[in-house]
């Protein structure tokens, strides 16, 4: 028994017999970082994307399509699996001389210092990408593979997922206005390259998959880029075109599907103070209020206030004082303190006497 794990503590801490072998996979993935990175992508691709990843194609070729494929740069890093420290064999363990147990004690402890501090050399991942579904849609005029990408919490169990469907050229125009905008922090993000073969079979679609799982990754965990607007739009500014227009067609239900998405992906996504999230909360205030649902209107107007504590001039102070002050008496609540503030601010001039309402806003507030 203590030699057994005596013999594994050598192999863990020296890495007898692997050295020669891993100088020389380090030489051969140097010389050729992407054609390595592909072989390994391409056995068990579906394993590699955790079992999650589904998706239909056409296994046909397909030459002049806009679609280009590309090959993975962005190596995904994944955690060592955690060592078995006592595995099977713990009975013997019960069975052995004290000497050796207590030998076999000190091993474990030695093995389970070297997991500890093997762990700790891990960044943690605060936010995780994660492509679910690929599906190849076929339009009058073109065919594409639609990617499903959700936004996940790492670390806890998020039971209000968000999620963007985004096709290769949504992402090709991302990565491209970002290397304009901030050529230093992108010159070490790969991109996948351009093909255009082969564009519908399966190996290729869970390839790519994989790749944007990685490109966004690592978009997110640069300071400078994560915060940007062009970065921040790919994600939520569509929702938000959309649910601004199912809203100004009177289709609430949907409009409150699509802005309960926005809101979600830009909480996911430290968006939480900008003229968007005050949008995306006046939508939801809205379309509740329209679905008979005050309390959860009540709930979006007061967490606006919030955000608008110190915002007297803001446009969308006045209607959120407004709405919130008749759903309060709908709901029985104090209103007094909103209409303290509201009359304050109709008094310094901030405010019309008869000021819109937060519908007239949403339907009159231009987006880009």
């Amino acid at each position: 028994m203590a030699s057994r794990i005596l013999h594994r503590l050598r192999h863990a801490l020296t890495g007898e017999g692997e050295r020669d072998g891993l100088a020389g996979c380090s030489s051969e993935a140097e010389e050729f970082p992407e054609s390595s990175e592909l072989e390994d992508d391409t056995e068990g691709l579906s394993t590699r994307l955790s079992g999650t990843l589904s998706f239909t194609s056409n296994d046909e070729e397909e030459e002049g399509e806009e679609e280009e494929d590309e090959d993975i740069g962005v190596a995904g890093q994944g955690q060592p699996p955690e060592p078995d420290l006592l595995g099977e064999d713990t009975e013997d363990a019960e069975h052995s001389p004290p000497t050796e147990r207590r030998g076999s004690n000190l091993l474990t402890r030695q093995l389970q210092e070297l997991w500890r501090k093997s762990r700790g050399s891990f960044v943690p991942q605060r936010l995780l990408f994660e492509v679910t579904s690929a599906n190849v849609v076929s339009e009058r005029n073109s065919k594409y593979v639609l990617y499903t990408v959700y936004l996940i919490r790492a670390g806890q169990f998020d039971k209000a997922p968000a999620c963007i469907s985004r096709r290769y050229s949504d992402f090709e125009r991302l990565n491209r206005h970002l290397r304009r905008r901030f050529c230093g922090d992108m010159a070490g993000v790969s991109f996948p390259r351009k093909r255009l073969r082969r564009n519908f079979a399966a190996e290729t679609i869970a390839k790519r998959s994989r790749a944007f799982e990685q490109f966004l990754s690592h978009l997110h965990s640069l300071p400078e880029i994560r915060r940007s607007a062009d970065y921040l739009e790919f994600f939520f500014l569509r929702d938000l075109q959309a649910a601004q227009s199912l809203t100004c067609s009177g289709r609430y239900p949907e409009a409150l599907a699509t802005w309960a998405n926005a809101h979600q992906l830009q909480e996911r996504l430290g968006a939480c103070r900008s003229g968007h999230f005050l949008l995306t909360l006046a939508g939801l205030a809205v379309c509740h209020q329209e679905l008979g649902q005050a309390g959860e209107a009540h709930a979006a107007c007061e967490r606006a206030l919030c955000l608008l504590e110190a915002q007297d001039s803001h446009p969308l102070l006045a209607p959120f004082l407004q709405a919130h002050i008749r759903l309060s008496w709908v709901l029985g609540r104090d209103k007094r303190q909103a209409e303290a503030r509201l009359q304050r601010l109709q008094e310094a001039g901030g405010a019309e006497m008869h000021p819109p309402t937060l519908k007239e806003l949403l339907i009159k507030q231009p987006l880009p």
